[in-house]
């Protein structure tokens, strides 16, 4: 008996019920299909009038903390606001829902002037409106914002689910559904009675077809996919604590998502986005669409176009500034690439930061990370070289990898590019050297260029040296803005405040000490030995310490508020101190000692911890590269030489992905070496005020008045290094000779 007969036999004995079950089974594919490719567009629509809501709730809310006063402005004169207010009314919002008639009736307002105040309201409202900034609060959570966040994670699971099982749901559909029809008929015993025998044998076939598909288990494991698919794309599925534990590690995903749909995002400034390029150039760049297949990241509108600038330009600076996802943007680069069949791409960065990378491109691309540091890099380096994906390399290890002589690169990543700022260095010189066998390079960096002309110029003779040559000091003089649009062929940067709307606030205190007697003696004692970095360090080493108290009233606060702190000093006894102060609270210490992938996990378990944590950090070894937006409370225990270094601390957290309000203290000691650095920092003269003597006689002395007068000629030598002049002056302010 052959195959065939052995089927048709076999499916006789599914005739009736059992055919009806497999026909139920091909509709209830067909359902749970339909439902699944449908939902991420109709969860998307449900996410615009979601926010739609929330948006116009919070304009509500901000329109009742406007004073009635604030219409004066828009109204003019001859319309009585005081009556109005004399009647009760006292924000904007009391007027905005009331009706004309009934403001005309406050005694001393008129028709006309109710008009004119209604017509008002409704303009503060819209401007109100405009200027209300939504975004999801973990520390509110109110029904309707994790309503929201459900429907956001389902549109998440729905977009995945939908583009990896489409083509094989469409295979499967078209197998099933054409046998549909003859299986129909098997499914009546009496049916198939009454029929004629070449229908009886069609019905008896197509019902060993449907069997055979339907019980295949490549199938069986499809549906059962399909089933859990839909069921992850239904919101009402979702545990509300579940969810903003989702948001908290990972906020940086679901706000990019929310940018793409007119919620929570970017700004709606065109020319802030594109970086200020002329018209002419940003057209030719949007011109080729960007081809994410192989990217698993959800990208804002900026960031598209950052990956498609530095593939249109092919040799480029991202400057973006820290925290809006130049690493993202550099793997769009390479996915786009790679999709369109290149293979080889490259990272070089520094030591602390390539772990990152590495997790980076597991995390948001299909494409295969290769180490190539430590004693495996040549091995690993072959794999690539073989096989293709993105390898990650250091500055220090790039010069001895032997294997990449004649390597064909089609994309050169350079991270936190000023790192060969300096053309004579040897890593400048390895960088210099794989340039040239790069068809692209993208050079990263979130330290500005508008004010380092020299350092810029460096850097675009690697990519550029045409353009280079035309590089001149006075294309700053005009302004950033001027600048960038100057330099745009080689240049792209936009800041926070031009593209993200949803970042918290960043809140910034300078918490000033006066010196324990302790302490004095301690810094004193350091000034007569012309110890700068004892100097620095003193407000921390006394057993009366002023600064380690202010400090742990901060972390203390803290903890109570349910939040976490990073903690960022240069000097490492000053870390080990606060660590011995703070105690079981501290999780951990991030220093130069300590390797990258050690650093990495250190931030990952400080970010899992449910419980209020502390981290300590030196800041060149945790300010740079590491991402913590784990911590709402940033201390930095001393002021650094460079404002830069505490702005790369700060921007550890305060970043994209941080969903609080981030505090920033600055702990400083009055009448110290922190004055100085302050002042250094700010641009300001050196001891400007302390020289500014005060005297009973200064309304006769001009001297004492005027601080030029009497002002030491060695503050203004620039020929003697800051740091010792620093010194010459504590010593001047405090009478030692």
């Amino acid at each position: 008996m052959s195959t065939q007969d052995l089927s048709l036999r076999a499916a006789k004995r599914k005739v009736g019920r059992a055919a009806r079950e497999l026909i139920d089974k091909v509709h209830h594919i067909a359902r749970q299909s339909t439902a699944l490719l449908t939902a991420p567009e109709t969860l998307r629509e449900s996410v615009r009038q979601q926010v739609a809501i929330l948006a116009a709730a919070d304009a509500s809310e901000a329109l009742r903390h406007v004073p009635l006063s604030h219409l004066r402005g828009i109204v003019g004169k001859g319309v009585r606001i005081g009556s109005l207010e004399r009647a009760g009314y006292r924000t904007v919002a009391d007027v905005h829902g009331t009706s004309v008639e009934r403001l005309s009736r406050v005694p001393g307002v008129g028709r006309a002037s109710a008009v004119h105040v209604k017509r008002a309201a409704k303009t503060m409202a819209a401007r109100v409106a405009r200027e209300t900034r939504f975004r999801l609060d973990p520390d509110w959570r109110t029904p309707g914002q994790t309503q929201l966040l459900a429907t956001l994670a389902a549109l998440r699971h729905a977009d995945s689910a939908a583009k990896s099982l489409r083509e094989s749901l469409d295979e499967l559909t078209s197998q099933v559904t054409p046998l549909v029809p003859d299986v129909e008929r098997a499914t009546s015993k009496w049916r198939m009675f009454w029929s004629r025998p070449s229908r009886r044998r069609a019905a008896l076939a197509a019902l060993a077809r449907l069997d055979q598909v339907l019980s295949d288990p490549t199938v069986v494991s499809l549906i059962h996919t399909l089933d859990g698919a839909v069921r992850a794309v239904d919101p009402s599925s979702y545990e509300p604590d579940q969810l903003w534990k989702d948001y908290a590690s990972d906020a940086a995903s679901f706000n990019a998502l929310l940018s793409t749909l007119g919620g929570a995002g970017e700004s709606d400034d065109e020319e802030a986005i594109h970086g200020y390029i002329e018209p002419e150039l940003r057209q030719k760049i949007t011109a080729v669409p960007l081809d994410t297949s192989l990217l698993t990241a959800t990208l804002r509108g900026y960031q598209v176009f950052g990956a498609q600038y530095a593939i249109h330009q092919e040799r480029s600076i991202l400057g973006d500034e820290m925290g809006l996802g130049k690493t993202v943007q550099a793997l769009a680069v390479f996915a786009h690439m790679a999709a369109k069949g290149q293979r080889r791409f490259m990272v070089v960065c520094p030591a602390s930061v390539q772990i990152n990378w590495l997790n980076e491109i597991r995390r948001h691309t299909k494409l295969t990370p290769y180490s190539l540091h430590g004693p495996d890099r040549e091995a690993a380096a072959r794999r690539w070289l073989q096989r293709g994906g993105v390898a990650v390399t250091t500055f220090n290890t790039l010069s001895r990898l032997t294997c990449l002589a004649d390597a064909e690169i089609a994309m050169l990543v350079v991270d936190e590019a000023h790192y060969v700022k300096n053309p004579d260095a040897q890593r400048s010189k390895s960088v210099r050297e794989l340039n040239k066998r790069a068809q692209r390079t993208l050079f990263l960096t979130g330290t500005p260029m508008e004010n380092r002309v020299e350092e810029f110029r460096n850097l675009v003779q690697y990519l550029q040296p045409d353009l280079a040559a035309r590089i001149k000091v006075s294309d700053t003089i005009a302004g950033a803005k001027a600048f960038r649009r100057a330099v745009a062929p080689v240049y792209l940067r936009r800041n926070q405040e031009d593209v993200l709307r949803e970042l918290p606030e960043k809140i910034e205190v300078e918490d000033w000490i006066e010196f324990t007697p302790a302490d004095f003696a301690l810094y004193r004692q350091a000034v007569i030995n012309r110890n700068i970095m004892a100097m620095r360090q003193a407000a921390y080493l006394s057993d009366d310490s002023a600064k380690l108290e202010r400090l742990a009233e901060i972390v203390d606060e803290a903890m109570e508020d349910g939040r976490k702190v990073v903690v960022f000093s240069y000097f490492l006894g000053v870390l080990e101190v606060i660590q011995r102060r703070l105690g079981a609270v501290v999780i951990g210490q991030i220093d130069g000692s300590v390797p990258a992938t050690t650093r990495q996990h250190l931030v990952d378990d400080f970010s899992r911890r449910e419980q209020p944590a502390v981290l300590l950090s030196q800041i060149d070894a945790g300010g740079v590269g590491l991402n913590i937006q784990a911590a709402s409370v940033v201390i930095i225990a001393e002021p650094q030489w460079k404002p830069a270094t505490e702005e790369q601390a700060i921007a550890r957290a305060h970043r994209m992905g941080q969903i609080r309000k981030v505090q920033v203290h600055r702990l400083l000691a009055k009448g110290s070496v922190d004055d100085r650095i302050r002042e250094l920092q700010e641009k300001k003269s050196l001891l400007f005020n302390e020289y500014a003597r005060k005297s009973d006689a200064k309304e006769a002395d001009r001297r004492a008045v005027d601080p030029t007068e009497h002002r030491p000629e060695f503050l203004d030598d620039e020929s003697i290094p800051v740091e010792q002049r620093v010194i010459m002056a504590e010593r001047y302010r405090l009478g030692i000779s």
